[in-house]
C-alpha cells in the first residue's frame, strides 16, 4: 500500500529575525513545519538557517507598514505569528504604525486565507494607559480580537535570554560604570520570563495545543523587583557596584536628553511603563492562562543568566570565585 506523504503546515512568522524570532523559529523547526521569516531586511537573517533543515526556513521582505507586502508573505499560510513590536519610536516607525496598524493588517491578511493567529503582545497593554507603548499594544489586541476572534494573544512580561537588551545591557553598563541606576527607586515588580519557554507557548498555540481565543499571560517562576533583578545580574557577572536610586522627575529629566540619541537607552514613555507592575495577574493563574497552565514549566533567571552573562565577568567563563 502507498504511503501518502502530507506536506508539513507553512507558518509564517512575522519579526522572525528578530530577539524572539530566532527561538520561535527553532521550535516551530524542531516540529517539522515549513517557515516563511518574514522581515524587512530578509538580507540580514542568514543566522535562522542552521535552525532547520535545508529549505524549510525561508526569509521574506515585508514591512507592517506596507500593507501589499503583508498580503504576499501570507499567501499559502496555515498559521500566521506576529512577533513585531517596538521598544522606542524612530523615523517611520510609530507605535500606532507598528502596534496598531500593523497588528490589524496581519490579522486581516490571516483571515483573508483562512490561517490561524497568534499575536505576541506585552503584559500591561492596556488601551487606556498612560505609556504610549502599553496603549497601542492594548489597541492592536483589541484590533486582532475583532478580526480573528479565535486568535491567541500572548502577554509576556520581560523575556530573558542571550540576546536580551533587559540583563545584557546593565551587564555591560557594569563593566564601566561604577554606579547603576534605580529609576523610581527600583520597587518596580518584573516577572522575568525565559524566552525558550515563550518561544514553547507560541509553538504550542500552532499545534492547536491550547485553547484559542484567549489571552495568555507569561510570566517566568519568580517576582522581582527592578533592585533584585539587578542584584542577581551582579551576582552573576561578580560585579560589586552602587544601585542609586533615580527619583521620577530625574529620570524624566534625564529620558528627555538621552530620548534624543538614535537608539535612545531611556526614554520618557519607558519611565512612565516603569511606573506600573509588569507581572502575572491573579486572575490569569486563577484560570489557568499562564506557562504552569500550559503544561510550560518555566525556567528561573538563575538557571538561565550564568549560560550568557559570563562574558561580562572580568575574566569571563575562566573566573573562579574563592573558596569559602
Amino acid at each position: 500500500m502507498t504511503e501518502i506523504l502530507q506536506t508539513p503546515k507553512l507558518v509564517v512568522v512575522f519579526g522572525g529575525s528578530g530577539f524572539v524570532g530566532r527561538h520561535v523559529v527553532r521550535a516551530l523547526a524542531k516540529r517539522g513545519y515549513r517557515i516563511r521569516a518574514a522581515c524587512r531586511r530578509p538580507d540580514l537573517a542568514g543566522h535562522l538557517q542552521p535552525l532547520g533543515n535545508v529549505g524549510q526556513i525561508q526569509p521574506v521582505q515585508a514591512n507592517l507598514r506596507v500593507r501589499w507586502s503583508v498580503d504576499n508573505a501570507v499567501q499559502g499560510a496555515d498559521h500566521v505569528v506576529n512577533l513585531v513590536g517596538i521598544l522606542h519610536e524612530s523615523g517611520r516607525q510609530r507605535f500606532t504604525a507598528v502596534h496598531e496598524f500593523g497588528a490589524r493588517a496581519v490579522a486581516e491578511a490571516a483571515r483573508a486565507v483562512g490561517a490561524g493567529l497568534t499575536h505576541v503582545s506585552a503584559l500591561g497593554a492596556d488601551p487606556n494607559s498612560a505609556s504610549a507603548y502599553a496603549r497601542t499594544k492594548g489597541r492592536g489586541e483589541r484590533a486582532v480580537a475583532e478580526t480573528v476572534k479565535d486568535a491567541v494573544i500572548f502577554r509576556p512580561s520581560i523575556n530573558f535570554g542571550p540576546e536580551d537588551g533587559f540583563f545584557n545591557r546593565f551587564a555591560n553598563m557594569a563593566r564601566y560604570s561604577p554606579v547603576l541606576p534605580l529609576i523610581g527607586g527600583g520597587a518596580t515588580k518584573f516577572q522575568p520570563v525565559y524566552v525558550a519557554d515563550v518561544a514553547e507557548a507560541i509553538a504550542s498555540s500552532v499545534d492547536d495545543a491550547i485553547e484559542r481565543g484567549r489571552i495568555y499571560e507569561l510570566g517566568g517562576p519568580e517576582v522581582l523587583t527592578f533592585r533584585e533583578c539587578l542584584e542577581e545580574m551582579l551576582k552573576v557577572i561578580d560585579r560589586k557596584r552602587l544601585l542609586v536610586p533615580v527619583p521620577w522627575w530625574v529620570a524624566n529629566l534625564q529620558a528627555s536628553i538621552l530620548g534624543l540619541l538614535p537608539n535612545p537607552p531611556l526614554t520618557r514613555d519607558q519611565v512612565t511603563q516603569l511606573r506600573q507592575h509588569n507581572i502575572v495577574s491573579e486572575a490569569a493563574v486563577r484560570d489557568g492562562r499562564t506557562l504552569q497552565g500550559l503544561g510550560i514549566q518555566p525556567q528561573s533567571i538563575g538557571t538561565i543568566l550564568p549560560s550568557y552573562l559570563w562574558r561580562f565577568r572580568a575574566a569571563g567563563q575562566f573566573q573562579r570565585k574563592p573558596a569559602a
